[in-house]
């Protein structure tokens, strides 16, 4: 694989704002945010909108957005996509996918996914910033032409996490930082589980499998069910101190986030959606996938968590402490859509997306003052989603 040279990447200078009642830090210098742009219009269906999905970043005040590792997408009907950070902040998680056009336009007229080799690959690559070097991890030992959702195995800096299909069903795995020794850490099962996390320690894990969510130690052992009495549990996240799991449960398209101790126990709803579906539809062609599914997720010192809601006809942004005392974040024009919130590692700022006047664009939000940046650019038919702030 060719090396891409990202080059220099602008530097924010370190300022103070003054407000009323505080003194507020500006962004670190240099900080990034990594997400990914997109067609959401183009004729043809999803396939022919989601090849066009690029890998990029930009400062934290708009300024300096760059796309990492093009020659990935080279190829005829491939793409990339942001999926995370090294703990360093100086490797980002990229995916790249690719499908054939025979295989995307059977799922066009079955509306539905088709899975097969030949028809589909996805890997997931690390990107040195400072080299523009891509190595494809899930390549190495390969256990599935479907492999997404790399992660940073906590407190273990030669370990990775990620998610592999085999015989149509959905395994997180381990593997280590080179891509070998790849464990299936639900091996032997016939059930799809994904959703896939570890708690900030290394030595619990979390998912869902069939839509109910499981914790389990670090190799997979122990496995435990949560009871909820729902038929719909998915996406769990450990809290920062390991003491809770957060995800969503509820009926199809009707779930609300709750919250379990780390043995499982102690179920409580933490916040209701107002029927919010829960899914953030991100092209504006018919898809037959339904959107993107927007979860909530833990404040960075852990006391509350960050969650959309439905007021009236928006979609808005809303935190809620354990204790289950809620706050609106936002107050929007008719018809504005947020999604995808993201908080920063200080606690200070939350990255999310919004769609307003029909455009999918990205925002960073001050808590401590509650104003807001646009950080990126998109016109009609273009989208950003799913943002990742840089470890700093």
């Amino acid at each position: 694989m060719a090396r891409l040279q990202l080059g220099t990447l602008a530097i924010i200078a370190l300022t103070f704002v003054a407000t009323e009642s505080d003194l507020v830090a500006a962004p670190p210098p240099g900080q990034l945010i990594g997400y990914t742009e997109l067609r959401t219009n183009l004729p043809g269906g999803r396939h022919a909108n989601i090849k066009t999905m690029r890998a990029c970043v930009v400062n934290t005040d708009g300024t300096a957005r760059r796309e990492l590792a093009p020659e990935l997408a080279q190829e005829a009907n491939s793409w990339t996509q942001f999926a995370g950070w090294s703990p360093d902040g100086q490797i980002a998680v990229l995916g790249r996918g690719w499908q054939s056009p025979e295989n995307a336009l059977w799922e066009e007229e079955h509306k539905t996914f088709r899975f097969v080799p030949g028809g589909w690959l996805l890997d997931s690559y690390l990107f040195e910033l400072d080299t523009g070097k891509a190595t494809n991890v899930t390549a190495v030992d390969r256990v599935s032409f479907y492999s997404s959702g790399v992660f940073f195995w906590p407190k273990d800096p030669a370990k990775l996490g990620f998610t592999a299909l085999i015989d149509g069903n959905s395994h997180p795995f381990s593997m280590d930082r080179d891509g070998r020794n790849k464990v299936d850490l639900t091996k032997g099962s016939k059930e799809f589980a994904y959703g896939f996390s570890s708690s900030r320690d290394g030595k619990r894990i979390a998912y869902h499998q069939n839509y109910q969510v499981y914790l389990a130690n670090a190799d997979g052992s122990q496995a435990t069910k949560v009871e909820t009495g729902k038929p719909f549990n998915f996406a769990p996240t450990w809290s920062p101190d390991g003491a809770w799991v957060l995800f969503l449960s509820g009926e199809h398209y009707n779930c609300h986030p709750h919250l379990v101790k780390a043995d499982g126990t102690g179920l409580q709803k933490l916040a209701d959606r107002a029927g919010y579906r829960g899914v953030i539809e991100f092209l504006d062609v018919p898809d037959f996938h339904g959107g993107s599914s927007d979860v909530p997720v833990w404040s960075a010192d852990g006391s509350s968590v960050f969650y959309t809601a439905k007021v009236d006809q928006n979609v808005e942004l809303f935190r809620v402490t354990l204790e289950g005392k809620t706050e609106q974040l936002t107050k929007s024009a008719p018809g504005t859509l947020h999604y995808h919130p993201q908080p920063s590692a200080d606690g200070q700022r939350l990255a999310y997306g919004s769609k307003r006047e029909g455009i999918r664009q990205l925002f960073v939000r001050n808590l401590v003052d509650n104003s807001e940046t646009r950080i990126t650019n998109q016109t009609v038919g273009h989208g950003a989603l799913w943002a990742h702030w840089q470890p700093r």
